[in-house]
């Protein structure tokens, strides 16, 4: 009798290890990964100066020639605020331009988290209305300007009626005006915008608006 005890024991503990070790074996469930927290939305200097040493880096005489922001669903634009940034640098000595962005989040249209770089191309000098300006113009920000724009009349009675039209902002210098300065517009481009307020992006004077 003991030795039936006995062996009925050691087949228990052998069973209990097999169980142990199928149990092991299974193959483990992954976690689902929680999706990545998007940055904040950021102003147009704000993302212009996380792009800049990069462009540096690429070319230490690189200038900006545009800065446009971009709206992302995944992110809520507002206050002179965007999810998406795009600024095209160019380099005289090299002969090249390269377009860098900066995204609060992977997005479609290229965009990628943080500070990314695109292919060079070639660019033999102004030859269109942009010129490239100094980093010293970017003196009044967007969000500065937008406040500017709000301003005006036709633009608070425009946003009444349009309270859900996205706005776009671009800096750039071109013969329209002596100076850089911003276009704000409300729509998601040149293009198709229905309401466009200049901005001096020196002075934050307000330049011209455009129905």
């Amino acid at each position: 009798m003991i030795k039936l005890n006995v062996c009925c024991r050691g087949l228990a503990a052998a069973s209990f290890l097999l169980l142990l070790s199928s149990c092991s074996d299974a193959p483990q469930t992954p976690a689902k990964k929680a999706p990545e927290k998007p940055d904040e939305p950021l102003t147009g200097r704000q993302a212009f100066q996380k792009m800049y040493p990069s462009a540096r880096g690429w070319a230490t005489d690189s200038e900006p020639l545009q800065i446009q922001s971009y709206n992302l669903p995944q992110v809520k634009s507002g206050g002179g605020k965007a999810g998406a940034w795009q600024v095209t640098f160019v380099s005289a000595s090299q002969s090249k331009s390269r377009v860098y962005t900066w995204s609060a989040i992977e997005a479609e249209g290229n965009f990628h988290k943080g500070v990314f770089a695109g292919p060079e191309q070639s660019w033999s000098g102004p030859s269109g209305q942009n010129t490239p300006f100094d980093t010293v113009a970017i003196h009044f920000d967007s969000d500065q300007a937008l406040q500017t724009a709000m301003e005006e009349k036709d633009t608070v009675e425009f946003v009444k009626k349009n309270p859900d039209k996205p706005i776009t902002f671009i800096m750039e210098k071109t013969r329209r005006f002596a100076d850089v300065y911003w276009r704000v517009l409300w729509g998601e481009s040149v293009g198709t915008s229905e309401y466009t307020v200049f901005v001096d992006a020196s002075t934050g004077r307000f330049l011209e608006k455009v129905r």
